[in-house]
């Protein structure tokens, strides 16, 4: 058994884990901002929201998907951590496809008919997130993984990709997690309150906003869910392989500022990133309710005042959501105990 860490190195841990929870909590609160500004972003005439909601989803999911390759880092492959993965991520994909996908039918007015292999909805993330970390020693073991994982997440491409399994947003954004699982320790955390990085990262955004309003009315956002093939977003196989590559760099370049710009140190909100998991699953209730009830196509938020209105209460909503008490409420959905199943 190795020996305890040092005073010092205790306290680099926590900081560490401190800055990737921060992380985590900021890119979960642009997750939740995104999808509430989504109905709007498809409508014509709202042209400012379909800016920012290409913005956000150039980068957020890169960025979510990165720190949890980070956070996986100790997995092994060990009994203990196989169960944790099977009773923190692969039960609750089942349970929260089985509860959002019944609550969407219900909205809808139609048949509930269950399909665990297709997720609903948010679900595919953590239908992913344990296949990535399931295949975690395997990309230990490789020479270059991330150029490897690049390579698999381009012949996602010419795959006739379905939605079963996720395995489209599995393969494509696998780089990411390969980047935060096997990328030199150092060099990622070096990012920390990087001043030059820093420095760029404003104007980098500033550019990159500019540049996602004057797309907006041409670019389809379904190349930023890299959830499709090819043949998927109705492109030849050289333009997908051409693009995709394009849309990933953005999304390191603009999460690599994003990460820069986050705060190093503990604070009050570093704890509702650790449990954020809860507003990453409880967020589309409310929202498919709002669409339900025809709030999109109302007055209030197709103006401008409305849209700051929606941005700040989906903002506010993914906090209160990430609140531990909620997480402890809902552990039973997010961590539950399965010792009557799984051997310890």
């Amino acid at each position: 058994m190795p020996p305890p860490p040092a005073a010092d190195e205790r306290r680099t841990d926590r900081g560490r884990e401190a800055f990737f929870d921060n992380a985590k909590l900021l890119a979960l609160v642009l997750v939740v901002c995104g999808h509430f500004w989504e109905p709007l972003a498809r409508q014509s005439g709202h042209r400012a929201v379909h800016a920012a909601y290409l913005l956000v989803y150039a980068f957020h999911m890169p960025v979510f998907v990165f720190v949890s390759g980070w956070f996986s880092r100790s997995f092994t492959g060990r009994p203990q951590q196989l169960n944790r993965l099977i009773g923190g991520v692969l039960v609750p994909y089942l349970l929260w496809t089985t509860l959002l996908g019944g609550y969407t039918a219900r909205l809808d007015g139609r048949p509930f008919a269950l399909d665990l292999l297709t997720p609903a909805w948010v679900t595919w993330f953590l239908l992913s997130l344990f296949l990535w970390r399931l295949s975690a020693p395997l990309w230990r073991q490789l020479r270059a993984p991330v150029t490897v994982a690049v390579a698999v997440s381009l012949l996602a491409g010419a795959l006739p990709l379905t939605p079963q399994l996720s395995i489209g947003r599995t393969l494509q954004f696998l780089p990411f997690f390969v980047a935060g699982l096997t990328l030199d320790r150092d060099r990622v955390l070096a990012l920390r309150g990087n001043r030059t990085l820093r420095a760029a990262a404003v104007p980098l955004f500033a550019l990159a906003a500019v540049a996602a309003y004057w797309v907006a009315p041409r670019l389809d956002a379904a190349w930023l869910y890299r959830s499709a093939s090819a043949a998927g977003l109705h492109s030849g196989y050289l333009r997908w392989a051409a693009l995709s590559p394009a849309v990933n760099l953005a999304g390191a370049l603009l999460g690599a500022a994003f990460l820069a710009l986050t705060p190093t140190r503990r604070g009050w909100f570093t704890a509702l990133g650790a449990a954020g998991m809860s507003a990453f699953l409880l967020h589309p209730f409310v929202q498919l309710a709002l669409v339900h009830r025809g709030a999109y196509t109302g007055a209030f938020l197709t103006s401008a005042a409305g849209q700051l209105a929606l941005t700040a209460g989906a903002a506010a909503l993914a906090l209160v959501l990430s609140a531990p008490p909620v997480a402890r409420l809902l552990r039973p959905l997010l961590a539950p105990r399965l010792g009557w199943l799984l051997r310890n």
